[in-house]
């Protein structure tokens, strides 16, 4: 490439940096490509761990950015975008609680920011051309920043494997921690980590133990349950085991007790955005012990029509989510629509966590519409039954009526 005609007009781009093997070979790549390109790395912090941190400014100004801009979003990225979405329901295809998908929006964003903040003219991204990514990045920066440019390497350059990124590295003394045998494909955040690669690419084959990261085997969970306590308020967790803490430390915390137990895997071939299908597992220990939290006080707050508008509401949002278009007014609508049945989401509710399990065993609400005088089985002196005759009649009438007609 270095003897290449270089391509002109980008003089200033901002690089969505995690320091892994794509991004170190983007930033030479750059520098060979574009002419006098000045490279920025920007690191989204949304809880991937500090261990992801570590030495990542030293690591991009050595393979040849200027500058390395780590942002820290992890509060945000609870409290914004993934209590609005669980508060919609959302999930995937039934499965996926979104936890790369969500992550997206809030990293673009930070990257148009710190874009602007140094007067870049083009952002770059590593998704390959086969991925969601690609799609959710730039569909961001097209409601965001629509004037900057955009560069997709996976698009442009002609390395194809993860040995062409490593040979082009190594042909420039760059160092990297990757390597031909590291077989596994991650993605790590507050909310979970993902797995994608290896065995995983044959769907007959059951996942190794090496997958596994966050969570310990449900075979291996302890023998005795766990009982974990959740206080909401208007669809969002404040506080767990009766103490108060912040979206994200509320996260952390659940992420510590369920993963021990187990909870939270899932092993799923699903529909990717571009058309083909993909397997991945999942981890999401304390995403799923909130989602069992919230839709118990749900159960008990929300009446028949007001459920059903929640979970169509769901339906949207997780493709919506999925695919990328967090920057809309639909998703605007969506949450808004979303928040107001929020408002009588109060309660408690105690969580059991047995051996990959998490279950709602204790439930209550000031706004619960559960009422036992009512519901009882017992005798009672709030309920007629013979009124329920009247009340079939005219909820039938028209299958009456087809089936005279009929005669």
């Amino acid at each position: 490439m270095s003897n290449a005609v270089k391509k002109t007009g980008v003089k200033k781009v901002v690089l969505a940096y995690s320091g892994g093997l794509d991004t170190s070979a983007i930033i030479p790549w750059l520098k060979e490509t574009y002419d006098d390109c000045e490279i920025i790395a920007f690191c989204a912090d949304v809880g991937q761990g500090e261990e992801e941190l570590v030495g990542l400014t030293e690591k991009a100004l050595a393979s040849g950015a200027s500058e390395c801009h780590i942002v820290d979003l992890k509060e945000e990225f609870v409290a914004d975008y993934i209590y609005p979405t669980i508060a919609t329901g959302a999930i995937y295809e039934g499965t996926y609680l979104l936890g790369t998908s969500m992550a997206r929006p809030i990293i673009a964003k930070a990257q148009v920011e710190v874009a602007r903040k140094v007067g870049a003219d083009a952002v770059c991204h590593g998704c390959t051309g086969k991925g969601n990514d690609q799609v959710r990045f730039e569909g961001c920066f097209a409601a965001l920043a629509p004037d900057l440019k955009v560069i997709a390497p996976w698009r442009e350059w002609e390395m194809r494997s993860r040995e062409d990124l490593l040979a082009y590295l190594a042909e420039r003394d760059i160092k990297t921690s990757a390597s031909a045998t590291k077989i596994y494909s991650r993605d790590a955040n507050a909310w979970h980590i993902s797995h994608e690669g290896g065995e995983l690419e044959d769907p007959w084959n059951e996942p190794s133990k090496g997958v596994w990261t966050l969570t310990v085997a449900p075979e291996d969970a302890p023998n005795e349950p766990e009982y974990v306590s959740l206080a909401i308020k208007n669809g969002r967790v404040t506080h767990v085991n009766d103490e108060a803490l912040s979206p994200y430390a509320a996260l952390m915390k659940l992420n510590d007790i369920a993963g021990k137990h187990g909870v939270g895997r899932i092993d799923i071939t699903e529909n990717r955005l571009v058309g083909m299908k993909s397997r991945g597992c999942y981890e999401t220990p304390g995403g799923t012990v909130m989602f069992a939290g919230l839709r118990a006080i749900e159960e008990l707050v929300l009446d028949k029509t007001s459920r059903t508008w929640r979970e169509q509401i769901a339906g949207q949002m997780s493709h919506l989510v999925y695919d990328g278009r967090w920057f809309t007014p639909l998703c605007k609508s969506l949450i808004a629509a979303s928040e107001s049945l929020a408002e009588s989401v109060n309660g408690d509710v105690v969580i059991k966590l047995y051996k990959g399990q998490a279950t709602a065993v204790k439930k209550r609400s000031p706004n619960s519409l559960y009422s036992e005088s009512f519901a009882t089985f017992g005798e009672d002196d709030v309920y007629d039954q013979k009124h329920a005759e009247g009340f079939i009649r005219l909820y039938s009438l028209a299958s009456r009526i087809r089936a005279l007609n009929t005669k």
